[in-house]
């Protein structure tokens, strides 16, 4: 169970370090900022709606079934912000005008996000948590969406740079090999693998 809180709470620290901007979730506005305990409740300005509360979240697979709802819509617009998208790219209409009917697995996309969040908890659970680089800062050991997705729906496909195997101001050799010929021979010793 510690375990799962753990990948609960390494994923939602990732989340935020991914998103530098939120796309708006609700209709209405973001979540009220968390106040300290004991402080005097903020009376909404003069004139603005004062905020609705958000519904306790339904149908949860991945994610714990006890989050907060702020805790959720923050984890959710850093989802949409990492890939680009926005609410109804996973949900669909809710049975009003501006409202989605987040509980619903009509869209395939929502199955396919649930599958992604997994998997990037067991990838930062079972690999990145081994990661003991010092200098590596806390969201250097992190895979979040926005690793792959870098603000696309789909991951954009990585072309490497060609490899230049001379040293530095080095020529090539003289009628070598052709191009796009693989080299001969086990790799270099110390090349890692």
């Amino acid at each position: 169970m510690q375990s799962r809180w753990f990948a609960a709470g390494v994923f939602v620290t990732s989340l935020a370090f991914a998103v530098a901007t939120q796309p708006s979730f609700s209709q209405d506005s973001a979540p009220a900022p968390q106040q300290e305990q004991g402080a005097p409740q903020q009376q909404p300005e003069q004139g603005a709606r004062p905020r609705r509360p958000l519904p306790k979240p339904t149908n949860l697979q991945v994610l714990p079934k006890d989050i907060q709802p702020e805790q959720l819509v923050h984890i959710m617009r850093g989802v949409a912000g990492a890939l680009g998208v926005e609410c109804n790219f996973c949900h669909v209409p809710g049975p009003k005008p501006r409202e989605m009917n987040f509980a619903s697995d009509e869209k395939p996309e929502k199955a396919t996000a649930r599958i992604m969040l997994r998997m990037t908890q067991a990838m930062n659970d079972q690999y990145m948590s081994q990661i003991h680089d010092p200098d590596a800062k806390p969201e250097d050991k992190q895979v979040t969406c926005g690793t792959c997705h870098r603000g696309h729906k789909m991951p954009e496909h990585f072309v490497p740079p060609p490899e230049h195997h001379n040293g530095p101001g080095s020529q090539p050799p003289q009628g070598g090999m052709p191009q796009g010929t693989p080299p001969q021979g086990p790799p270099p010793q110390g090349s890692g693998f």
